[in-house]
């Protein structure tokens, strides 16, 4: 890269749109320009920088591996300069801070937000109901301020801080041997079939369990997958032995073949996934409130 390179914001708004349209013809048609000027811009960008972002033919236009390297950055960048720009204009027209806020369904978020309600009455708050990766990826690009994850340890790009532990349940038959007791340990669901939803639909919760299994020295058996909690739980009641995990959301149905225990361990980590570096107004009033509910959890600056 040039020392003295000068890198302009539309050119890396040009380059991401290449990146993620696979060409300079839709890129352009996406940002309402010809595609002359895309491919201009790009190659400018390219001069500055002194690398090539993309490996051109006849046939396609894809990322080199230089660009791929590049490519979250100049996203990274753009989202920074959006939020620039909606702060200051938020500031020219005098409007108060807005908060868009991914959420998650627990009855603590409704304490939260009463709690952030008393730390800053003029705060407008808006709750965002997306699947785990949206959030984060709403995060990262600068749509949403901070969200609520479950059961993350790492988000690539972002700082995740805890915010509260909640108890696991199990559900397993009412007749087995086990439904005696009213904490249950890993070790002792061993040897019954675990009903676990599949990776790929909550990749965080499948790994906390399986992991903590393991770390238990049990080796998971797993059952037929979790589905719904209802169509589980009545499964679980009705077919061979078998034993379900999962967390609090809501009122649980009364299922007679069913007993539902407290797990001794893990406990499911809900945290804050919030862009690295200091908070702007409307998170630290976010950040406050949460130190407000738990004073003896550690403030964050």
């Amino acid at each position: 890269m040039n020392r003295g390179a000068r890198v302009e914001l539309r050119q890396l708004r040009y380059f991401v749109a290449v990146a993620e349209e696979g060409g300079f013809g839709r890129a352009a048609e996406r940002l309402h320009i010809v595609q002359a000027a895309v491919s201009q811009q790009v190659a400018r960008l390219e001069r500055e920088l002194g690398v090539v972002l993309f490996e051109r033919s006849t046939r396609r236009v894809r990322l080199s591996g230089a660009g791929e390297r590049l490519l979250p950055e100049a996203r990274a960048v753009l989202a920074a300069a959006e939020r620039t720009r909606r702060v200051a204009a938020d500031l020219a027209a005098g409007e108060e801070a807005v908060l868009r806020l991914g959420i998650v369904h627990n009855e603590r978020v409704h304490r939260l937000l009463n709690e952030l309600a008393a730390v800053a009455p003029r705060l407008r708050v808006r709750l965002h109901r997306l699947g785990p990766d949206e959030r984060l990826a709403a995060v990262r690009s600068g749509e949403l301020e901070a969200a609520l994850v479950r059961a993350l340890s790492a988000a690539p790009g972002l700082e995740l801080l805890p915010v509260w532990e909640d108890p696991l349940l199990v559900a397993l038959p009412a007749g087995h041997a086990l439904s005696a007791d009213p904490v249950l340990s890993l070790e002792q669901l061993g040897g019954l079939p675990l009903r676990l939803a599949p990776r790929d639909g909550n990749p965080a919760f499948h790994d906390l369990i399986v992991g903590a299994l393991r770390e238990a020295g049990v080796e998971p058996r797993l059952g037929p997958p979790f589905t719904t909690l209802l169509d589980t739980l009545t499964a679980i009641g009705l077919g061979e032995p078998s034993w379900t995990v999962f967390y609090h959301v809501g009122e649980l149905p009364a299922l007679p073949r069913v007993v539902i225990r407290a797990l001794a361990a893990p406990t499911l980590t809900t945290s804050l996934a919030v862009p690295p570096g200091p908070p702007a107004p409307a998170l630290r009033h976010l950040l406050q409130a949460i130190t407000d509910l738990d004073p003896a959890r550690p403030t964050w600056t």
